[in-house]
């Protein structure tokens, strides 16, 4: 296994063979990079927040879109990973595998398990993506496969119906 570096997302995203929009040179870690809070979403539309703080409370659960839009390379696949400062508080994050080829803001879960009420700021950077490189290319990109949620903007609901 092949985790791209800070130097070759750099190359990448200089050449156009991936996007991270917008990019923030504070958010580059060495080996990925760190993913900001656009929304939560507290099970209704009208719990949703987009400005300020949302919080969590114990045992509280809620799906958080990200701000970043990603264009991912066809030659590799994203891991998440929450921070650890959001880890310290009690947080646990549902996250997926970003497919090679996908195209979109991200949305995941986050459940409270800590005895606190947790503040997630909106444009708070919330978890890190590294960047793994395939062994071979893909016979068929994330688009071709499925494409469920190809170009998703904000939380997303199953079968990639909006918030």
């Amino acid at each position: 296994m092949s985790i791209l570096s800070d130097r070759d997302l750099l190359d990448r995203l200089e050449k156009a063979t991936m996007g991270i929009d917008p990019f923030r040179e504070g958010n580059l870690t060495p080996n990925g990079y760190d993913l900001t809070v656009l929304e939560v979403y507290f099970k209704s539309p009208e719990a949703k927040v987009t400005m300020g703080t949302a919080y969590l409370d114990p045992g509280a659960w809620c799906l958080v879109s990200t701000e970043e839009y990603l264009e991912m390379p066809p030659d590799a696949a994203g891991t998440l990973w929450l921070r650890s400062s959001f880890v310290r508080k009690g947080l646990l994050a549902g996250f997926g595998l970003v497919d090679a080829g996908f195209k979109g803001t991200l949305t995941f879960s986050i459940t409270n398990v800590g005895p606190n009420r947790v503040a997630l700021p909106i444009g708070e950077r919330i978890c890190q993506i590294s960047y793994v490189k395939l062994s071979t290319a893909p016979k068929h990109l994330y688009e071709e496969r499925s494409g469920t949620y190809q170009g998703q903007r904000g939380v997303t609901l199953d079968g990639g119906r909006s918030a």
